[in-house]
């Protein structure tokens, strides 16, 4: 009977193990994943690159749309629901833009936020009332600040004509956004 018992409880736990380590949810940060596969994909270094600033800008509008879509929920400030507002509305036409032309260009994209922006979101999630509407324009300043460099790198610096017609063509509105955070920042200081 022991031994029946013993080797039930070793199946069960076997089973258990198999099924945590196939879990997608467990596979690693989704933005490491996709630069993986993207170097598989393109043995082209200028490729390559291009690659990678569509991930990286991929994962920075993860961020910035569920950040705003949490900030029209939790913010008590209308100016903070604005601002949430507008970066909500151009971030996810800018980030279905971004999706068509990886599937054209065979990018692979990250399907969650990274490690490093969950973080940040969750951070983010854990605050209510002014010291929430603070640590979000925060976030959008200091987002928008690495956006506007990477944006601006890709549109002078990358390979692809496309790509690099795209990224400049988003700087302007990304500038807007950030004068706008910084504004508002300044006003919860």
């Amino acid at each position: 009977m022991k031994t029946i018992n013993i080797f039930s409880l070793s199946l069960i736990l076997l089973s258990s193990l198999l099924l945590y380590t196939c879990n997608p949810k467990d596979t690693g940060d989704s933005k490491d994943l996709a630069e993986e596969q993207n170097e598989e994909k393109f043995e082209d270094k200028d490729a390559e690159k291009d690659a990678d600033f569509v991930v990286d800008a991929a994962d920075g509008g993860l961020l910035e749309v569920q950040a705003a879509e949490l900030a029209m929920k939790t913010s008590t400030s209308n100016e903070v629901k604005n601002l949430a507002k507008m970066i909500l509305t151009d971030h996810s036409k800018t980030n279905t833009e971004l999706k068509t032309i990886a599937e054209k260009k065979n990018i692979t994209l990250p399907i969650a936020m990274s490690d490093d922006n969950q973080k940040k979101y969750d951070d983010l999630a854990n605050k209510t009332g002014e010291a929430f509407d603070k640590a979000y324009c925060k976030l959008m300043v200091d987002d928008h600040q690495e956006d506007i460099k990477a944006f601006k790198k890709q549109a002078e610096d990358g390979n692809d004509p496309e790509l690099k017609s795209w990224a400049s063509e988003k700087v302007t509105t990304l500038e807007h956004h950030l004068v706008t955070a910084e504004e508002l920042e300044k006003k919860r200081d």
